[in-house]
This record gives C-alpha cells, structure tokens and sequence, in this order.
C-alpha cells in the first residue's frame, strides 16, 4: 500500500494486488450479509459482488469528493486470470449436444446483438440532434461504450477527438461506467419479471427441461477434495490451451480474445473427457462449476470496487437523458425481441439477462447477473454458453464494423 501527494492535493492512496484482493472478497461477503438481511436483494436476484462493490466504490466516492483520498487499485493482472479461468470452466460446461443445440441459438443471437448495437447508435444520434449535441460526442453514449465497454470507450473515443470532440473519451469512459452500474442494477430484476410473468420457474411448464439426468445428478452429489483439485487443475491446462491458440492466431494476424481462446480450451477439455464414455464425471463437472463461479464472483467484486464512480459527475443533464435512453431502449429490445426469438422460454429468460449485461457494458455482468438468476430458478448451461460467444467474441467485431460506419455518420453531421 503505498500513498503519494502533497500540501492541497488529494492523497492517492495505491492498493496493492493482494490488497484489492481482500477487499473484494470483503465486499462479496458484505454483499451476501445484506442479501440476507434485505430480502428485496435476494428477490430481485442482485449479485452479492453487485450489491457489496457498489457500496463499497459509493465509499471511495465519498472519500474522493471530500477530498480525503483518492484510491487506486492494482487488480488488472489477477482480475485477467479470474476471467481466464471462469471463461475455460464455461467451456468446459458445454457438451457436445449442447455446442449442437446452440449452433442456431449462436446465429440468432448474433444478428440481435448487432441490431441491437445499430439501434443504440441511431438513438443516440436522433437524441443527440435534439438537444443540439455535437454528433460524435452523442455517439460516445451508444454502442461505443454499451455493447463496447470500457475497452471499446478507449480505443475509439480518440478517433472523435481527432476529430475535434475534444470531450469525446470523458463522455465515453463515463458513459461505460453508467452502463457496467445499470446493467447490474438491470439485470437480475429483469430476468426475474421474465420468469415470473410467463412462469417459466419450473422446468416441467415450458415443457423444456434445462438440466439433463446428468446435471440433475451432479447437483445432488457432493464434491470432493481430489475432484475439486482436479478441476482447478483442468482449467489451467484448459487457459495453457487458450493462450497457445491466442498466440497461433495472433501470428496470422487474426485477433482474438484471450478469454474466448481459453474458453475453447475449456471446450476442448470437456470434449477430452467426454470422449472417455467407460467413467462418470459428474462430480468433477460440478467441481469445475464452483471453480467457475469462485472466478467470477472475484472478478466481478474487483471490477466494481475499482470503479470510478467520480467520472459520472461531469455528465450534464442532455447526456444523462442519452443514457437514460439507452437503458429503455435494451429493456425494450430485450424483452420484445431477445426474449422471444430465442424461444420465449427459460433458457431464452437468462440469455436476455445476458443480453442485458453486455448490452449496457460488459460480458462479466451477463455472467454474474445469470449466476444470480440462474441461483435463485435453475442452471441454463445453453445459455452459459450462448452468451460468452456473442458477448465476448462476436459482438466485437460486428460492433467495431457498427461502430465505424456511425462515426462516419456523425462526421458529415457536424
């Protein structure tokens, strides 16, 4: 832990690896204190992750706005393996009749997610217009940095400001923010009003069971400690893998994901294993599911508590009704089409969940806002799987192609 700063400015307290560490477990485990303690949490399916790291970067707002100390959080290079890992384990929960069942679902979802990604733009455009905002910082609270992120807030905000929107990566990395904290607050109650307004909390009354024998079973068994180990140990090899492809594409200039490489590398491990018809399993599918889960709900925690929550304050009244916009416009668009093309039944609840998530800013929100659904109903493996394809590979790049045409658009607007 280290602090710098001088006579009238704000110290900058800096947190160590393992220090940020600690404080998102800290905050999981606040999270899940008050999910017991306010039932609405629990009802609404809000992640504990959600609700402990959001009090606690609400506290580092404070502390910044009063001028005592601004935090700084060393968490990239761990919070990298915790994605790595859990994106292997969702691999590795995809069977072969699953990637078969999926395959559609991967199509449909993919063309929504660009329409979706079109839709946002043109909203913030035709908003934008009205309140007489320059058009390429309008488009800084579209697809930019909702189905973007904070990383696609960071590599094209510079073109708009090349181009004379010299506010362009403010309203950008600020706009990310609003969606990573809408798209946890969103989520879980949305996918909770889905399933509870077309009944789809059992699996018998859509007539589609989720959980084939074998889940049901594991989910029943008790894990052990070999199988625990195992699993852990599989999802490294399974991440070894994915770095090899990352390189090998990368040498063809092809890019690629790191974590969609080691989510085929969990793939290829599942495949592995089921090829061996002579043993059972199970017990190490449930294993590799808690590895999974441990991943996330630390991954999750250190990418809220590491927020910066002051960023939003800059964001005048016309841009807040831009974002504001946007929320609708998903909330619509995922119920009215999302839901419903995808099947209109359980597993297509959760997979609008997900959309949701990387819809208003990042992958790692659809996994943990389906997690807590998903808790509370029952597991969706297919839809475990659809949504990292879409969220975490495919709507990159039809977005960044989405994303070009727009600010070509917003250009000749000016």
């Amino acid at each position: 832990m280290h602090a710098r700063g001088s006579f009238m400015e704000r110290i900058v307290l800096k947190l160590g690896m393992f220090e940020t560490l600690m404080i998102a477990v800290i905050a999981i485990y606040f999270g899940e204190f008050l999910r017991k303690k306010i039932p609405l949490l629990k009802k609404y399916c809000l992640p504990a992750a959600v609700v402990g790291g959001t009090i606690f970067s609400i506290i580092s707002l404070c502390l910044y706005s009063a001028n005592v100390f601004e935090l700084q959080f060393d968490y990239k290079t761990i919070n990298q393996l915790f994605y790595c890992i859990f994106f292997a384990a969702s691999g590795a929960a995809a069977s072969l009749s699953l990637l078969k069942k999926g395959g559609k679902l991967v199509i449909i979802f993919a063309i929504l997610a660009a329409l979706l990604a079109a839709l946002q733009n043109a909203l913030a455009l035709a908003i934008g217009k009205a309140f007489a905002i320059n058009p390429l910082i309008a488009l800084m609270t579209g697809s930019i940095p909702m189905t973007g992120g904070h990383g696609n807030a960071a590599s094209f905000a510079p073109f708009a400001v090349d181009a004379g929107a010299s506010a362009a990566l403010e309203v950008a990395l600020a706009s990310a923010t609003f969606g990573l904290i809408s798209g946890c607050i969103l989520g879980g109650p949305f996918g909770n009003f889905l399933i509870q307004r077309f009944h789809l909390q059992d699996s018998a009354l859509d007539g589609k069971q989720n959980a084939s024998d074998a889940d049901i079973a594991a989910s029943k068994t008790l894990v052990d400690k070999s199988n625990v180990l195992q699993a852990v140990f599989l999802m490294c090899l399974a991440c070894g893998i994915g770095q090899i492809l990352f390189l090998i594409l990368k040498y063809f200039h092809i890019k690629f994901p790191i974590h969609v490489c080691c989510m085929f590398g969990g793939i290829v491990m599942r495949l592995m294993l089921d090829g061996q018809r002579s043993k059972n399993y199970d017990v190490l599918y449930e294993s590799i599911d808690i590895v999974g889960e441990f991943s996330l709900a630390l991954f999750v925690s250190m990418s809220i508590v590491s927020m910066r929550l002051w960023e939003l304050s800059g964001l005048g009244l016309s841009l807040v009704v831009l974002l504001m916009a946007q929320v609708m416009l998903i909330s619509i668009f995922c119920y009215f089409l999302t839901f419903r093309l995808l099947g209109k039944n359980y597993d297509a609840a959760v997979m609008a969940v997900g959309h949701i998530g990387f819809g208003l800013g990042a992958v790692p929100v659809s996994m943990t806002t389906m997690q807590t659904v998903c808790q509370k109903y029952r597991y969706s493996r297919l839809a475990f799987f659809v949504v990292p394809v879409i969220g975490g590979f495919l709507s990159n790049i039809t977005n960044a192609i989405i994303i070009t045409t727009f600010l070509d658009i917003a250009k000749n607007m000016i």
